[in-house]
C-alpha cells in the first residue's frame, strides 16, 4: 500500500464547551475521491476547514506527504498545494478565463526592457489545459459572469490541477447546477484524481457519492461514524451510519 496523501489522527475541534469535533481519524490516498457525509451539524465543514487552514484544531494531528503538517492560513495551505472549493468559487467574474487562470501567476516577456503580459503564451497554456479535461468553452476571452456554474467550476478545478495541487477539498460542490452540469462536474473530478490528485468531496446527495467515490467516510456527532469503501456498501448502509439508526449488513453491499 502506498504512502497516503494526507493522514487526520484523532482530530478535535471544542468551542467553549461544545465539541463540534470528538476525535476525527482517516486518510485519504493519492488519486483517491473520498465522500465525507453526515447530517447537517456532524462537523464535516469545520473539518474542511482545519484542513484548508481556516480554523486550527483542539488537538491531534494532521500528516501532509509524510510529514507534519498543520496550516495556520487557507494561502498557507495553498501553497502546500492544498485547495478548497465551494459553490460560491473563488473566480473573479469581471475578468476573462485567461486572467483567471493566471491571476498572481501572470506570464510576461521583455519589449525594449519592459515586462509586458505574454497574452498569447498564456492563452495557448489555458487552451491546452482545459482540451486535456475535455472541457469546452467557446472562447477563452469570454468574462467569467458569462459562463455557467458547470464552466466556472471546471476552470477552478483545472487552474488547481495546473498549477500543481495535491488535495483538493469540494464543499457541495453541485449544490447550484443542473443535472447534466452535475454529470460533467463528477467527470471532472475523476479526471483530477486520474492525475493522481486526492479529493475529498462534500455533498448530501447519495448517488453522487456512488457514482463518483472510492472510499465513504461518514461523520455523525463529530466521529466517524462509518469509513467503507464504496463498492462494499450500500445507500442504505451509509443512510444507517449518519442516522445512527442499525441495519442488519450495514456496511456491506446488498
Amino acid at each position: 500500500m502506498t504512502e497516503p496523501l494526507l493522514v487526520l489522527d484523532n482530530i478535535k475541534k471544542s468551542y467553549g464547551a461544545i465539541e463540534a469535533l470528538k476525535g476525527i481519524s482517516f486518510s485519504i490516498g493519492k488519486g483517491e475521491v473520498v465522500a465525507l457525509l453526515g447530517d447537517n451539524g456532524a462537523g464535516k465543514s469545520t473539518l474542511v476547514k482545519i484542513i484548508a487552514g481556516g480554523l486550527a484544531p483542539s488537538s491531534g494531528k494532521m500528516v501532509f506527504e509524510g510529514k507534519p503538517f498543520q496550516a495556520k492560513s487557507p494561502s498557507e495551505a495553498k501553497e502546500a498545494g492544498i485547495e478548497t472549493v465551494y459553490q460560491d468559487l473563488s473566480l473573479c467574474t469581471n475578468v476573462d478565463v485567461v486572467a483567471n487562470f493566471f491571476m498572481g501567476r501572470e506570464l510576461t516577456r521583455s519589449v525594449l526592457g519592459i515586462p509586458v503580459l505574454d497574452e498569447r503564451r498564456m492563452e495557448a497554456q489555458v487552451a491546452e489545459a482545459l482540451a486535456s479535461a475535455g472541457t469546452r468553452i467557446p472562447s477563452l476571452r469570454t468574462k467569467v459572469e458569462h459562463l455557467s456554474g458547470g464552466q466556472r467550476q471546471a476552470i477552478e478545478l483545472n487552474r488547481f490541477v495546473h498549477w500543481g495541487g495535491k488535495l483538493v477539498l469540494l464543499d457541495e460542490p453541485f449544490a447550484a447546477l443542473g443535472v447534466e452540469q452535475t454529470r460533467r462536474g463528477l467527470e471532472m473530478i475523476r479526471h483530477v484524481a486520474s492525475q493522481g490528485i486526492g479529493v475529498v468531496i462534500i455533498t448530501h446527495i447519495m448517488q453522487q457519492a456512488f457514482q463518483v467515490a472510492d472510499r465513504i467516510v461518514v461523520i455523525r456527532q463529530g466521529v466517524v461514524a462509518g469509513d467503507v469503501a464504496r463498492k462494499d456498501t450500500s445507500p442504505d448502509a451509509v443512510i444507517a451510519m449518519i442516522t445512527g439508526e442499525s441495519l442488519t449488513g450495514a456496511g456491506s453491499a446488498g
